[in-house]
């Protein structure tokens, strides 16, 4: 099976649903050898019997990411199941939404550990393989809260603000070693946790309704849409692109004010 990812070993957190799972789908629909890791087992487990990799070069792990020797088990056991490991995508993260001072240690904590301690216990664990290797490519899935500001969303905002500036950074550190590393920054996707968010409202469907209207299409992205925007990044389709962020939310963070 050839495609525009053979030959890449992906390693890929979070991918039993959500935007995570499309990864998995398009990652394996385009050839990759995949390795999926989730925090909830009996749903990966379920979710990645239904994908066939090329010459079943398919693996999955139940790990937190948070539990850095738990990660580099995950990365070990990747590594021997489909090999060296040259790809990885740290999608695995958490909503945490509050007002500055009604934000408890715990759910401090939570933000930051999940959305940027977890990415760097995942980097930490993939990038001495792909220094080894010659190379390799690091996708972070940021959000568009990377570089704009939604009042009520503290802490989440600076875990992802934070995440891109690791992006950076790692991306200039390993730039000799042939080893990228950038970000994609989806908006509202339309995922559980979305649907979720809708939900938490007394009337879900106004709130489901204001979304849409701050897009200037009128709709939001499919996980799917996300998807294709990664396999790009992943691929050997943009060699020079390094230490830098794409942003998939269909003209959203560019407007000002919706129309």
């Amino acid at each position: 099976m050839t495609g525009r990812l053979s030959g890449k070993r992906i390693f890929v957190t979070g991918a039993a649903q959500g935007i995570g799972l499309a990864l998995a789908r398009a990652f394996v629909k385009e050839g990759a050898a995949l390795f999926m890791v989730d925090r909830d087992g009996a749903l990966l487990e379920r979710e990645a019997a239904t994908l066939v990799a090329p010459d079943g070069s398919l693996g999955w792990a139940a790990a937190d990411i948070t539990d850095a020797r738990a990660i580099a088990a995950a990365m070990k056991q990747a590594a021997d199941e489909i090999g060296s490991i040259n790809a990885l995508v740290n999608n695995a993260g958490v909503n945490v939404f509050s007002t500055p001072l009604e934000t408890s240690d715990e759910d401090w904590n939570r933000c930051f550990d999940i959305n940027l301690k977890g990415a760097w216990n995942c980097c930490k664990a993939a990038l001495p393989g792909m220094i080894d290797a010659g190379g390799g490519v690091i996708l972070n899935i940021a959000s568009t809260h990377a570089f704009t500001i939604i009042p009520h969303t503290f802490p989440y905002p600076l875990a992802k603000h934070a995440l891109l500036g690791m992006t950076k950074s790692l991306g200039l550190e390993y730039a000799a070693n042939n080893v990228r590393v950038n970000a994609l920054a989806p908006g509202y996707v339309a995922t559980q946790k979305v649907i979720d968010y809708w939900n938490s409202f007394p009337d879900p469907e106004a709130a489901k309704a204001e979304t849409l209207k701050l897009h200037p299409g009128g709709r939001i992205a499919t996980p799917e849409e996300i998807a294709m925007a990664a396999v790009f990044m992943i691929s050997d389709e943009c060699p020079f692109m390094n230490a830098t962020c794409l942003t998939v939310d269909g003209g959203l963070s560019v407007q000002q004010h919706p129309a």
